[in-house]
């Protein structure tokens, strides 16, 4: 890595830590452009120069702290270290976050050698020894020192932090430990690149004189499609072309009629990472699994996952399997009534290929609701209004279009975000349409982290279907669903107040940052707040009606049965990938292995696929191998929970109380990781949560009374 300079010092400069923009937004004019071979490599210049500037900055802030001769302290070593990188995290926030939203050949390249970097430096900083200690004195006087508990977490965190990365290991396996490091920043970079690689060469090619084999598809999807047949860089001819986006697989899976179609797409989404090409994640995956074993072992942990819970609110992998075990207990019957009746429906047992159509159909018929009926009733425009609306309702902010920030995609909208009192509370960008080189699903994330003297900006993303023809995109319930999850996360985002940057928004435990997400979700199942709110017919204005309405709201938790279950076979799997004892290893065949696994799990005692050794959920389940996630799926259910349990206060007191309102807002969305979290729900709810108000809102009736967990 070549020496700092000053034409890179300004250009880190001017581009990422102090650029003179509008609320210190990124300047993406002035440094991104991928229009073009040459625009390109000028954009890859400016990453490269700016990250090498960034890490070699970083590495001076750590080499400043260990140089002292003063004894360390608390503010000379602890919140030193913790005010240190704020460049890096300019420009890796830059960079990934286009990465996944934005991205082309030559970044999925460069991210490999930053991944390269960015493992070296992590490694070099947790097991620097005269930083460890700096800190592990202070540590050890931390009973002497009378910190406030916010202070003390932060101490606490920090030491342990190094601990769990190595840094009481000593020769041979400091050196291991550092090679593991390294291994798994680049495996599960390569997992991510191969998965989204693998999603963009699949496509499934209808020709035009076989359209009577898409009767269902709603008009948008095959609008769509249409235009990328014509589009298309390879001829197809005249026709329509779908690939693995969501809004694809959705209309296929649930409203095409053809089973052959819907079985070449159920073999194309969930072949992803384990076709015969050089995108195959089989052996990446028991290599990660491997390796995250080793790693526990050499901290002194008997596998992956009780390393990885420690610090949990469910902090032990018996925890989660007990609540997996409680989900399977109380949900699996109304699963397989829900499938026997979908099976006497159809009038055959059914295929996995099959059970979304058939649900639909089922649906509609029960319900008296089609999916797509919905859509014109849910305007992006009006939704979008809609939900920002809540949010004004519950905590007083407001939304307003900030046209003088500068954007990477012309589809990227930014808005400013403001307090009751004016006060600027932070940026949120939204970028919500599919495009090339942008990874499938949806999600939130920091465009840049809160600090002292930057309020946050907030990048939310999805994957709707685009507007054609002159008419705006509208979305379906389950994407209006989906937009209320991530708006959830983003307040979070938005609303922090905390003391100190590594605390801030969503820099908080698995099993906790699901909470704010999944709350907003209620907000769907709220008549008034769907009618008064969220819909307005996009041509007659009126709103969705209440018959309609009831019965789409009795739709969205149908089938409540089989979807939980569906979630119990990822936390399961996820824990088995990561609970690997020592000396097991995983099996070449990862189909049989998951097979295996889920033996009771399962819903029907039949194995109802053909063999298909290619459909391994492991391949692309980028949530545990390149997400964050790993041993940490069952948080999903885990946050239900708790946001179920913590809404079911708002539905005592009123769904828009200002008192619970601002409770919530200040013991929750506020408050970030200053206090044990679990520590925070109480102070809300004034209890330990339970599953009782989950199964209660399912429709399930528990034998015995539900205790807390």
């Amino acid at each position: 890595m070549t020496a700092t300079t000053p034409q890179a010092t300004a250009l880190l400069s001017k581009l990422f830590t102090a650029p003179e923009t509008p609320y210190g937004s990124f300047p993406f004019d002035q440094f991104f452009d991928i229009s073009s071979s040459t625009a390109i490599e000028q954009t890859m210049k400016t990453f490269r120069t700016a990250m090498q500037e960034a890490i070699t900055l970083h590495r001076a802030e750590i080499d400043a702290i260990t140089a002292q001769s003063e004894p360390a302290t608390f503010d000379n070593t602890i919140r030193r270290f913790e005010e240190s990188g704020e460049a890096l995290e300019a420009v890796t926030a830059a960079f990934y976050n286009l990465l996944s939203a934005y991205s082309c050949p030559e970044m999925m390249q460069l991210s490999e050698t930053f991944s390269d970097w960015l493992s070296k430096l992590s490694t070099d900083t947790l097991l620097n020894e005269a930083l460890f200690a700096r800190i592990r004195s202070v540590y050890d006087q931390r009973k002497e020192l009378h910190l406030d508990e916010i202070d003390l977490r932060l101490l606490t965190e920090s030491y342990e932090g190094f601990a769990d990365n190595g840094a009481l290991l000593v020769g041979a396996e400091r050196e291991r430990f550092r090679e593991i490091n390294e291994q798994l920043s680049q495996l599960t970079t390569r997992f991510a690149q191969n998965k989204l690689c693998d999603e963009e060469s699949w496509t499934l090619f209808v020709p035009a004189d076989e359209s009577d084999r898409l009767r269902g598809l709603p008009q948008q999807i095959l609008d769509d499609a249409q235009e990328k047949a014509r589009t298309a860089s390879e001829a197809h001819g005249e026709g329509y072309l779908f690939d693995l986006s969501a809004p694809h697989v959705g209309a296929i899976m649930k409203h095409c009629a053809d089973r052959e179609l819907r079985y070449k797409m159920y073999l194309g989404r969930g072949s992803v990472g384990n076709r015969d090409n050089e995108q195959n994640n089989r052996q990446i995956v028991r290599q990660i699994a491997t390796l995250r074993g080793e790693l526990a072992r050499l901290l002194g942990h008997p596998n992956y996952a009780t390393y990885r819970l420690k610090h949990r609110m469910c902090n032990t992998p018996e925890q989660v399997e007990q609540l997996l075990d409680d989900l399977t207990k109380y949900y699996r019957q109304t699963a397989l009534d829900e499938l026997d009746e979908l099976d006497h429906e159809a009038g055959f047992e059914l295929e996995s290929w099959d059970l979304s159509y058939y649900m639909e159909r089922h649906s509609e018929q029960t319900f008296g609701v089609k999916e797509e009926e919905l859509r014109p009733y849910f305007p992006l425009s009006q939704v979008l209004s809609g939900v920002f609306a809540i949010a004004t309702r519950l905590y007083g902010i407001t939304f307003a279009p900030a046209e003088d920030v500068a954007v990477y995609h012309p589809d990227v909208r930014p808005y400013q975000v403001l307090d009751s009192d004016g006060a600027h509370l932070g940026l949120l960008y939204l970028d919500f349409f599919p495009r090339k080189g942008k990874r499938s699903g949806a999600w939130m994330n920091n465009l840049r982290e809160w600090t002292p003297t930057q309020r946050p900006h907030i990048l939310l993303v999805m994957n709707f279907t685009p507007p054609t023809a002159g008419k705006e995109a509208m979305l379906t319930l389950s994407e209006v669903h989906t937009l209320l999850h991530e708006f959830g996360h983003s307040l979070h985002g938005l609303l922090t107040q905390t003391r100190y940057s590594s605390m801030s928004g969503t820099n908080v435990e698995r099993d906790f940052v699901e909470l704010p997400s999944q709350f907003m979700e209620n907000y769907l199942l709220q008549p008034d707040v769907v009618t008064e709110l969220l819909s307005k017919h996009y041509q007659t204005g009126e709103p969705l009606p209440a018959k309609l309405l009831n019965k789409a709201i009795q739709a969205t938790q149908y089938p409540v049965g089989y979807s939980t279950i569906r979630q119990v076979i990822f936390g399961k799997l996820d824990m088995a990938y990561h609970t690997l004892a020592e000396g097991e290893s995983l099996p070449d065949d990862l189909y049989t292995y998951e097979r295996e696994t889920l033996r009771g799990t399962t819903l029907r005692d039949k194995e109802r696929d053909p063999e298909h050794p290619k459909h391994i959920i492991a391949t692309a389940f980028s949530h545990i191998f390149a997400g964050g996630y790993a041993a940490g799926y069952y948080g999903y259910k885990w946050s239900e929970m708790l946001a179920t349990d913590a809404f079911e206060r708002f539905s005592e007191e009123g769904i828009f109380s200002p008192t619970v309102a601002t409770d919530f807002r200040h013991q929750i969305l506020e408050r970030g990781d200053e206090l044990d979290p679990m520590e925070l729900y109480v102070r809300f709810r004034g209890r330990k949560p339970t599953l009782a108000a989950m199964l209660k809102r399912d429709g399930i009736t528990p034998q015995e009374e539900v205790p807390a967990n």
